[in-house]
């Protein structure tokens, strides 16, 4: 189901019979009560001018910011354990790489693009209708080598420390370290004994390399089934959690607000 489409479908309809009530069957009502000498209640609106003239603000408003300013987002899985954890809610900038039509997605103003390190939520290419959240490793023609849960990035290590074991509930046994790529400083996981796929990605132009912070458990550019992301399939950057609630359990209250690293 594309929300969005359902979002400006609405929009439009309920606009469409807002604004022809106001243009063309209220007058009419008004002209045929004042000819038959009814009063004001004659010449009430239908039922669904009223209901379309109730929700189109209401939904151009959700419209207007879903589309260019912020888009929530619920995490279903553990691939970028330990940043997001299954439950988060985050925030999704949606203005911070440029401005897109929704449906669309056709950029109309370009106010920059994404950096490396960055929290990016994009939508599948082999399924559009699907959105991954992933972190971005290699730029537009980098080569990206990750081997032995090291990433080069042009033959470049990537600076890493192990820290020790994870304490989080949600995988236990597993090794947590901290890593820097590019201004971002973030945790990332490994599984002991699992492993992942390792080699070097070619990055092409117009498109991004993404990885999972759990590096042994995430299913991202190395994977055939997602691969390169195209620039045009960037929905826009997680900044920070509102919520995190994975239904039947408790909601994690400490983990509304934070920051996204």
């Amino acid at each position: 189901m594309d929300f969005a489409l359902i979002l400006v479908i609405a929009t439009a309809f309920t606009g469409v019979i807002w604004a022809a009530d106001i243009a063309w069957l209220r007058p009419r009502r008004l002209a045929v009560a004042a000819r038959d000498g009814a009063g004001a209640a004659a010449a009430a609106e239908p039922v669904l001018v009223e209901y379309a003239r109730s929700f189109f603000p209401i939904l151009l408003v959700v419209l207007l910011i879903r589309s260019f300013l912020f888009e929530p987002f619920r995490i279903p899985s553990s691939s970028m354990l330990p940043t997001l954890l299954i439950g988060d809610f985050v925030f999704v900038n949606k203005y911070t790489y440029g401005l897109r039509l929704p449906v669309l997605n056709t950029e109309i103003l370009d106010l920059g693009s994404p950096e490396r390190g960055d929290v990016v939520v994009f939508r599948l290419p082999s399924d559009p209708s699907i959105n991954y959240i992933k972190r971005l490793v290699g730029l537009p023609g980098d080569s990206i080598t990750y081997l032995n849960n090291q990433i080069y990035v042009n033959q470049r290590p990537v600076k890493i420390t192990l820290t020790g074991p994870y304490q989080g509930n949600d995988q236990p046994g597993s090794i947590l370290g901290r890593e820097q790529l590019g201004e971002h400083e973030h945790d990332v996981l490994f599984m002991p004994g699992r492993g992942s796929v390792q080699g070097t990605f070619i990055v092409p132009a117009g498109y991004y390399f993404m990885m999972g912070d759990n590096r042994d458990n995430s299913r991202d550019s190395r994977y055939d089934g997602v691969g390169m992301i195209p620039d045009g399939n960037v929905v826009g950057k997680a900044v920070r959690i509102w919520m995190n609630w994975d239904f039947p359990g408790l909601p994690r209250w400490q983990r509304i607000g934070r920051g996204i690293e």
